[in-house]
C-alpha cells in the first residue's frame, strides 16, 4: 500500500511518471478566482472553463461531485466540489470533508481505472480552511489504502 510524498514545489507540475490526476477543491458557489485555481488557470484554460459551464448547468454540481478535465495527454484535472460557499459564517469554515470524503473516492476510482498517481497541494486546507490533520486520513483512506499513489505538493 502506497503511502503519502510530500514534495516542495508546483502540484500543478506533477513530479511522476505515466498518467497523473491532479486534485484540487473547488466552492458550490460557482467562484473560481484565489488560491490553487488561479495556478491551475496560469498553466490551463481548460478547468476554469469547464467548472464554470459545470457550474452554469447545474448538471450534477454537488458536493463530493467530481469533474475529471483532460489538460495534456496524460494529466487530468480533478475539480472536486468539497467546500460550501467561500467564506467562514456561522457554521464555521467553508470547507465539507464529507464531500472531500466522497470526491476522494471517486478520484481514487478514476485512478484506479486510469493507472494514474495523484498529485495535490494540501486540499481544502487554504481558502477552505480546513485542517491537514482532518484531510489526511481521507487522502490515505480514499486513495492510499486503495494503491493509489499520492504525492501532495507544499509550495515555496
Amino acid at each position: 500500500m502506497p503511502g503519502i510524498t510530500y514534495l516542495k514545489g508546483d502540484a500543478t507540475c506533477p513530479q511522476a511518471k505515466g498518467t497523473k490526476i491532479i486534485c484540487h477543491v473547488c466552492n458550490d458557489a460557482g467562484g473560481w478566482g484565489k488560491g490553487f485555481v488561479l495556478a491551475l488557470s496560469a498553466r490551463w484554460a481548460g478547468p476554469e472553463t469547464a467548472y464554470r459551464a459545470w457550474y452554469a448547468t447545474g448538471d450534477g454540481f454537488a458536493p463530493g461531485a467530481v469533474q475529471f478535465v483532460p489538460v495534456e495527454r496524460y494529466i487530468w484535472v480533478a475539480n472536486v466540489i468539497g467546500q460550501r460557499g467561500t467564506k467562514t459564517g456561522s457554521s464555521g469554515p467553508p470547507v465539507r470533508y464529507d464531500a472531500i470524503a466522497k470526491g476522494l473516492q471517486v478520484v481514487g476510482q478514476r485512478a484506479l481505472e486510469l493507472g494514474a498517481s495523484v498529485h495535490m497541494p494540501r486540499i481544502g486546507c487554504g481558502l477552505a480552511g480546513g485542517q491537514w490533520a482532518k484531510v489526511e486520513p481521507l487522502v490515505q483512506r480514499h486513495l492510499c489504502e486503495t494503491g493509489v499513489a499520492v504525492t501532495v505538493y507544499d509550495f515555496e
